[in-house]
């Protein structure tokens, strides 16, 4: 059985959004579950707009979502020398011809083609005339003129195209450039590419390709050509929709797996499963169930998922993603509780690490605490210094700093207070966070440590006592 080799061809003339993420990613999959090659090419021909800014935004993007690659990253700007000569090629087997028609000319056949009826296109004035190479000329390649063109797609089904549709399109242009169609299937052929998926807006591209494929000799690829993702109105994914670059989710604290998962779930299924850890992907990946309609991307179930994924996650795994956004708000863990003990407290509360971070700084706050002043004018009060206070005795006597002698000591200070433990919990809640949501009252007590938690609570004491 031949190797499946899969490749991911982006253009460098922005960031990498979520469209393109999705290409990589099904590419990526394919080629990893078929034990295979997947290459990495930059189409990088567009001087005015490529950039190495964009360039290096491509590899930081798919870096940080963990898709690598096995070959490249080729450049097509450094590969002219390889276009030209199978232009030669082509020119050489009657597959191509030199053209000098001027645009002026061109625009002249579009319109008499409109006139009558028929496709705006090339008529061919060029074809036979067996002209010379001059400077300015262009190369054309020969399409069929009768019959059908193919394309066998994995996803869609056979597309048929009619040749007479197709005109003789430029493979070179007037200053020696290739020209897309021609680049991408050289690169697909001297590359070995033999599994091409892509977004269906190539779709009309393809018959050209096909053409040029069996013009070099070269077997075609399968394709597959995969529905656009859309808005939630339809239309065609833009900023407005909450579609940025890849970094961007990555700034705003979503975890790389929740994005592959609800990337790759946007056109392609597994039976009802929405979950998918990157082993799920790499276990369940398949061309046969990408799906013919189009994806829509929905914000809210991105962030969704994310929060499932942080839930799902080891608590270790997570310290050094948060390290950022704990950096970004100026907390410094290290004279702290233990950052995977935090996390454990937070991961079920939290939708991205931006929130778990926010929601870590009260575990590192320094001395003294600083309060919410409607949480503190409502829960410190006078009412709460008696509990408070046989709370804080009894756990300076407490050996063992864990669940059940915590528990113990609450039902000692209710039965000695005759109080509820909400009317205990709650003041010491703001006593030991400054505010009055947070993780089970028992978690952060374990998490922050005996010390901690006297200190803040002999804090809340003497605030009771003389309010600032």
């Amino acid at each position: 059985m031949k190797t499946i080799i899969t490749r991911f061809p982006p253009s460098p003339t922005g960031y990498l959004h979520v469209g393109g993420a999705r290409t990589a990613l099904f590419n990526w999959l394919y080629a990893r579950r078929m034990n295979g090659r997947f290459v990495l090419r930059i189409e990088d021909t567009d001087a005015a707009r490529s950039t190495d800014e964009s360039v290096q935004a491509i590899f930081d993007a798919l870096n940080w979502l963990g898709i690598d690659w096995d070959d490249g990253p080729y450049y097509q700007s450094r590969r002219m020398d390889i276009y030209r000569e199978h232009i030669r090629q082509l020119l050489a087997g009657g597959h191509a011809y030199w053209c000098t028609c001027d645009a002026d000319q061109i625009e002249a056949m579009r319109q008499k083609a409109r006139q009558s009826g028929g496709k705006p296109k090339y008529d061919g004035t060029c074809r036979h005339r067996d002209l010379p190479c001059t400077p300015g000329a262009v190369v054309r390649f020969k399409s069929p003129q009768s019959g059908a063109t193919i394309l066998p797609d994995v996803v869609k089904g056979h597309i048929v195209f009619q040749n007479n549709e197709l005109d003789d399109f430029i493979i070179q242009r007037g200053d020696g450039s290739p020209t897309y169609n021609l680049a991408v299937v050289v690169d697909d052929v001297t590359m070995g590419i033999n599994t091409v998926i892509r977004g269906d807006d190539h779709v009309n591209n393809t018959p050209k390709q096909i053409l040029l494929y069996k013009a070099l000799g070269a077997d075609l690829p399968t394709f597959g050509h995969v529905p656009m993702v859309l808005g939630q109105d339809r239309a065609r994914l833009s900023k407005r929709h909450g579609a940025m670059s890849v970094t961007a989710y990555r700034d705003m604290g979503y975890l790389p797996e929740a994005l592959l998962n609800y990337l790759v779930r946007l056109g392609w299924s597994h039976g009802d499963q929405e979950f998918f850890t990157i082993p799920d992907m790499l276990e369940c990946f398949n061309l046969e169930n990408i799906g013919r309609s189009a994806g829509i991307f929905d914000p809210e179930k991105l962030l969704a998922l994310n929060a499932d994924h942080i839930k799902a996650a080891r608590p270790a795994d997570l310290v050094k993603p948060l390290m950022p956004f704990l950096a970004q708000s100026n907390i410094t863990v290290d004279n702290g509780p233990a950052l995977e003990n935090v996390i454990e407290t937070l991961q079920t509360r939290c939708k991205t690490l931006v929130d778990m971070a926010q929601d870590a700084a009260f575990y590192y706050a320094p001395m003294p605490i600083q309060y919410d002043q409607k949480a503190a004018r409502k829960f410190l009060k006078p009412a709460a210094e008696p509990p408070l206070g046989l709370l804080l005795s009894k756990l300076r006597d407490l050996k063992a700093f864990e669940q059940v002698p915590l528990e113990n000591v609450f039902k000692a200070v209710m039965d000695e207070t005759g109080m509820k433990l909400g009317k205990i919990a709650q003041p010491l809640r703001v006593a030991l966070t400054g505010k009055t949501i947070s993780p089970g009252i028992f978690e952060i007590m374990i998490v922050l440590g005996k010390s901690r938690v006297i200190e803040r609570l002999a804090q809340a004491l003497a605030h009771i006592r003389n309010p600032a």
